[in-house]
């Protein structure tokens, strides 16, 4: 605004006389009038009138500027200070303060851009915490029962016996897969895990983990079999982390089945082959399904806390699935049972 009202005075002043001259020669030669003895007097008036208007011109301008740029300067930086005062809240810890929305598109874009990260911060911290709770609570019971027999022995009050070690043992190793199932997660949400692609025919994965499973089921009450087809197509995955993914589904069907069947099926599905691992075993209610797939869950605590599960192997096998550019789902109801089915892609003629 000053250069331009700047630059206006200047030109006004040094221009606007001479093309004032000219105007009144033009009509001196016309014959209206003779104004050579009032040319003197008209410029100076007119030189006086210029000035004059300028002057105005220029504080009415430069204050209406200025106002206006201090408003406008106002309604940007507010938002700013009050993203400011955010941030040093999230630094102390206090991470529920959010963003108000504002007229100004740009602004009240990256009000929401922010929002959505505060409340991803949020989440984080919600799950760390969580987590450690978790963490705590598994860590707590294994070493409880493990210097509760220490101290006994200690103190002489029981004696020393091969099923005493054999509880001690069982506890050391839930320890350690509990260790292991967190390093293995931890790698895989961190992308650190290594994943060799390849295409795999799954039938004979299947065909071999069916019957393994199947030598381990002693009760007659629970069927074990396998529906697939045999022309199933090849699908481009990582054969050792497929078997730890079905190992983990077939493995908590056949602890949370005690009578029934658990079926095993595969299927082609456009560009992919899904595998089901279908049970009828206590299932899962449909509170609990959303949660189904994060750390430490547990549809029956006790339950699986006396069978040993760690709570963070379908955590792990949706992070292998993900990694092998599948997805993966679960359909259960309380007293019916459970579905987890995954898709793998297919791989091309040439592999």
């Amino acid at each position: 605004m000053l250069i331009g009202l700047g630059t206006f005075t200047v030109i006004a002043k040094y221009s606007s006389p001479r093309f004032f001259i000219v105007r009144l020669e033009q009509l001196e030669r016309r014959g209206f009038f003779t104004v050579r003895s009032a040319r003197t007097f008209l410029i100076n008036g007119f030189e006086s009138a210029l000035n004059r208007s300028s002057f105005w011109s220029f504080v009415v301008g430069v204050t209406t500027a200025g106002g206006l740029s201090y408003w406008v300067s106002k309604r940007i930086t507010q938002p700013l200070n009050k993203m400011q005062d955010i941030t040093q809240k999230f630094a102390s810890g206090k991470l529920q303060e959010r963003m108000p929305t504002s007229d100004i598109t740009e602004l009240n874009e990256l009000a929401i851009s922010f929002n959505r990260m505060a409340q991803s911060l949020e989440g984080v911290e919600q799950r760390r915490q969580e987590l450690i709770s978790d963490l705590t609570h598994e860590l707590r019971t294994p070493l409880t029962v493990v210097r509760g027999y220490l101290e006994e022995l200690a103190e002489g009050q029981i004696e020393p016996s091969p099923e005493l070690y054999f509880r001690l043992v069982r506890e050391t190793r839930r320890l350690e897969r509990l260790a292991n199932d967190l390093q293995e997660l931890s790698k895989a949400e961190a992308g650190y895990l290594p994943i060799h692609l390849q295409g795999v025919n799954l039938v004979p994965l299947l065909q071999s983990l069916v019957s393994r499973f199947a030598d381990q089921i002693l009760e007659d009450t629970v069927v074990f079999k396998l529906d697939c087809p045999s022309d199933l197509p090849l699908v481009k995955v990582d054969i050792d982390r497929t078997e730890q993914v079905l190992v983990n589904l077939i493995g908590n069907a056949l602890r949370y089945t005690e009578e029934g069947a658990i079926t095993v099926k595969a299927w082609r599905d456009k560009q992919w082959v899904w595998v089901a691992i279908q049970d009828t075993g206590m299932g899962i209610s449909q509170e609990d399904l959303p949660y189904v797939f994060e750390r430490f869950w547990r549809a029956d605590r006790s339950r699986s806390r006396f069978s040993g599960g760690s709570g963070i192997g379908l955590a792990i096998a949706k992070r292998l699935i993900e990694l092998q550019n599948g997805t993966i789902e679960v359909e259960s109801a309380v007293g019916v049972g459970s579905t987890f089915r995954f898709c793998l892609p297919i791989t091309d003629s040439k592999g």
